[in-house]
């Protein structure tokens, strides 16, 4: 599966799909993510993306011009057979969840408007977008984040990016979870007269005990599963 996100910050994805899951991903041809610089697809001189308000009002909007010209030339590269989506990031957009990232993982192809400063040109999601996805009830300065967000839970349903199908939580469902050491005391400190110690501090083992559930020590699978769901 492909992933092409339009941005004016390139360089911010960097690190994130440079890591882990993602970068295992990558490696193993499972997924292939491209970056596109919004800024090559000007057609002045200042490689100008945004511009004023018509109507007025405060901040910049971006372009319409530069992005249709992103996204059609991304297009020029799909082929027939795959099934490609366009995706505006926008605060109006209906809200993203599991059920969203599953029905996206079944296209071939997503391409991933990310707006910033005070918005998108409207005619992007009138004309270009297939449709807008908010990541939330909460404003953020651009859709790089959210762009980061649809990546990893599309990628978690794409057969073998997990180490193990199971991992999802749409399958294996969401519970508490523990490992060693069995029972945890927190300490606490306090601090020691200069002439005490060079270190200043003494460490002191707290009454405190956080234990796992007995349950789950039990070896019983049929309680622990009833526990598991509550």
């Amino acid at each position: 599966m492909r992933f092409d996100i339009i941005t004016i910050f390139p360089n911010i994805f960097n690190s994130y799909f440079g890591e882990s899951i993602l970068k295992r991903a990558q490696a193993k041809k499972l997924i292939n993510i491209q970056t596109h610089d919004l800024r090559h697809f000007t057609t002045d001189k200042h490689r100008k993306v945004d511009d004023s308000p018509y109507g007025g009002g405060p901040g910049m909007v971006l372009k319409v011009e530069p992005i249709y010209n992103a996204v059609k030339s991304i297009k020029r590269q799909v082929t027939r057979k795959e099934r490609t989506r366009v995706i505006l990031f926008s605060t109006r957009g209906r809200t993203f969840d599991a059920k969203t990232a599953k029905r996206l993982s079944k296209y071939e192809r997503l391409i991933l408007i990310c707006g910033r400063y005070e918005g998108v040109d409207e005619r992007v999601a009138e004309h270009i977008a297939d449709e807008e996805i908010s990541t939330g009830d909460f404003v953020l300065s651009g859709g790089e984040i959210p762009a980061m967000v649809v990546v990893e839970a599309v990628s978690r349903f794409i057969p073998g990016v997990l180490g193990k199908y199971e991992s999802l939580e749409d399958i294996k469902g969401s519970y508490p979870v523990y490992t060693k050491p069995e029972v945890f005391y927190p300490t606490t400190s306090r601090k020691r007269p200069r002439t005490a110690s060079p270190r200043g501090e003494q460490v002191t083992r707290s009454r405190k005990r956080w234990a796992v559930p007995k349950v789950l020590l039990s070896g019983d699978h049929k309680k622990i599963e009833e526990w598991r769901n509550g």
